[in-house]
């Protein structure tokens, strides 16, 4: 079948392996200090790696290719995280998990993020010894106290709301907080390219999980934004073609980005600072990153 994936250009290639632990699927590795696409049919096509690459060596192109085998793509990470889960109990150091971006724990038991891709984003119910970079809060359950110094907002004061923090825990009136949101569809792929509510205006374009994670999502970052949604996991649409068509038809003073910490939300910030790029116009769009605990990373 002829389809979207992505193409290496090994001149380019600085062998810095980004684009490796980008990849959640596990299409790439480094071979002879080059990155490689392994498969074909382990690149979904989303392009996660391409925002990552600091020498512009990633691109799409459009040609005969096996289909994407989520199968297979999860057999293989099974795989990987029972040769870590081996290197652990061994004391062997977790080359294979370094390689990939996933997390460096000590726990001697596997880890799988929330697509099943063996990286450690998941809610740990085991914490003891954990000396590694995880994304997560710890579980057990139900959510538990986050002992760490990252406001995530679970624990600010009962019956206050931690504004900066995702307020976690909003007071009880909370539904009366008016929206943010000043016009319709905010869908990506429902908007429509001319609208006078776009001429003169700031754009947020946000991964759609964001409102979730985030608790004052909409007096934080919507209010007095155009907000457009979407989210390329789910859509696998290309969202630069009517961002770019939405930027170079309309006055746009400012454009802000808002997604998630996982890879998947690389293809968001990649289409629209291809937009951007495509459109001819001179804006520097601001890229917000929102954790999975609510908190605002760096």
């Amino acid at each position: 079948m002829k389809r979207k994936i992505i193409k290496i250009n090994e001149e380019k290639c600085n062998g810095c392996g980004l684009c490796a632990k980008a990849c959640h699927e596990g299409a790439i590795g480094m071979i002879g200090g080059k990155a490689k696409l392994l498969r074909d049919d382990y690149c979904d096509g989303l392009g996660d790696c391409l925002p990552v690459c600091p020498a512009d060596a990633i691109s799409f192109e459009e040609r005969e290719a096996a289909a994407y085998d989520e199968a297979a793509v999860k057999a293989n990470m099974a795989q990987n995280a029972k040769g870590q889960t081996h290197a652990h109990d061994s004391g062997a150091p977790n080359t294979e998990a370094q390689a990939h971006g996933d997390c460096e724990c000590h726990h001697g038991h596997p880890h799988e993020d929330n697509h099943g891709h063996g990286k450690c984003e998941k809610q740990h119910e085991h914490v003891h010894g954990h000396s590694g970079g995880c994304m997560s809060t710890a579980f057990n359950g139900a959510i538990s106290k986050n002992t760490s110094s990252g406001c995530g907002g679970h624990n600010a004061p009962a019956g206050k709301e931690n504004a900066e923090c995702g307020g976690h825990n909003a007071p009880a009136d909370s539904a009366d907080i008016p929206s943010a949101l000043t016009h319709w569809p905010v869908q990506i792929k429902l908007a429509p390219i001319h609208a006078p509510y776009f001429d003169d205006g700031d754009l947020l374009i946000a991964a759609d999980c964001c409102a979730y994670a985030y608790g004052n999502f909409h007096g934080k970052f919507m209010d007095g934004k155009i907000t457009l949604i979407g989210c390329p996991k789910l859509d696998m649409i290309n969202y630069a073609e009517k961002l770019t068509e939405i930027i170079k038809s309309n006055h746009i003073k400012s454009i802000t980005v808002a997604r998630m910490e996982v890879p998947c939300c690389g293809g968001m910030e990649h289409a629209v600072k291809q937009a951007v790029a495509s459109s001819g116009k001179d804006i520097a769009p601001e890229i917000i990153t929102i954790g999975i605990d609510g908190s605002l990373k760096e």
